[in-house]
């Protein structure tokens, strides 16, 4: 027996009747003959591990533009603390690791410079609209690899796709996936915000801290156990009434005191300026775009996409770049 196939196996006998198995994917657009050692959820976590786009989170925005400090989050280290805790409650409930981490991976991909600042500057100008979550999508089903994609399985995609709370992905692991996001942002934000002098742990109300606990790590400790405990045997994953309405309070707590605080925002104005400027910008200027876009959009694709699609890869440095090469003048010496 092949090792993949042996793989396979064990996951047959030993996951969740409610777990997604390798062998039962919906399989991938383009048809491919399967890897001989590794199941297909775990070569699409590969596949977005050896990304470019994956290599940009390090150096893109989660909450705080250009911190003074080396120990704040970007979109990297938000990603893979996404991806630990989806392993850690797919494997007490019995699910697909695999392609929980494979999920994990890719769920913000399509994430724009600066954050969500720079994702309500592109949703605003672009008559298309912008969404971080369908142009993490785009991302993997046709912008990586020079336009031809990374031809993932339909179970990650709708993973990837579907991540927002306001979304349903259709595999449990996804669903574990769209939970440990706002479990893992809310607390590694509250971290940050404590680091940078903005809140205390005190500062929660103790209608909250009665129910999660009293500090940050107690609040995830208590989440992740509370989904496991909640969700098994059940084919759905979720949280108990009164943990839930402890995080949806905590959440909006966040975005009083941090996520729309002046102070922690002060520089999101002048983001969503760049990343606007840099729009109309290369709407004017398609020789700046590189071949493989305008290949795209010989092809049909809308150059208000195309530029979108350029600017979404970006990071906060080569933004900010751009935007010094093209507006900022230069010293002119006499010869």
């Amino acid at each position: 027996m092949k090792i993949r196939e042996s793989l396979e196996n064990r996951e047959r006998i030993n996951y969740s009747p409610y777990a997604t198995l390798s062998m039962n994917s919906r399989g991938r657009e383009k048809d491919e003959d399967p890897c001989d050692i590794r199941p297909c959820f775990q070569r699409d976590r590969d596949r977005i591990l050896y990304s470019k786009s994956f290599r940009r989170l390090k150096d893109k925005t989660q909450v705080f533009l250009t911190p003074d400090g080396d120990h704040y989050r970007t979109r990297m280290t938000h990603t893979l603390e996404v991806s630990q805790n989806a392993r850690t409650i797919a494997r007490a409930l019995k699910l697909n690791e695999d392609l929980a981490e494979a999920i994990a991976f890719g769920h913000d991909l399509g994430h724009t410079p600066f954050g969500h600042a720079g994702e309500r500057a592109l949703n605003e100008i672009c008559p298309y609209g912008f969404r971080h979550n369908e142009q993490s999508l785009r991302t993997v089903e046709l912008l990586e690899k020079d336009g031809a994609g990374l031809n993932l399985t339909f179970e990650v995609r709708d993973g990837i796709l579907n991540h927002e709370m306001d979304l349903t992905p259709i595999t449990l692991e996804g669903r574990v996936v769209r939970l440990s996001d706002k479990i893992a942002y809310i607390h590694h934000d509250m971290d940050d915000a404590i680091r940078g002098g903005i809140l205390k742990e005190s500062d929660v109300p103790e209608s909250i801290c009665e129910v999660i606990g009293h500090s940050n790590g107690e609040w995830l400790n208590t989440f992740i156990h509370d989904i496991v405990e909640t969700s098994t045997g059940l084919n759905d994953i979720k949280m108990s009434e009164p943990v839930n309405k402890a995080l949806l309070e905590l959440r909006s707590f966040m975005f009083k005191n941090v996520y729309t605080n002046p102070v922690a925002k002060s520089q999101e104005g002048k983001a969503e300026n760049l990343v606007k400027i840099l729009y109309e910008y290369y709407m004017e200027h398609e020789e700046l775009l590189p071949d493989y876009l305008v290949r795209l959009m010989e092809d049909g694709q809308p150059m208000e996409k195309i530029v979108c699609d350029y600017i979404s890869s970006m990071t906060d440095r080569f933004a900010i770049a751009r935007f010094h090469e093209y507006f900022v003048p230069k010293s002119w010496d006499v010869l």
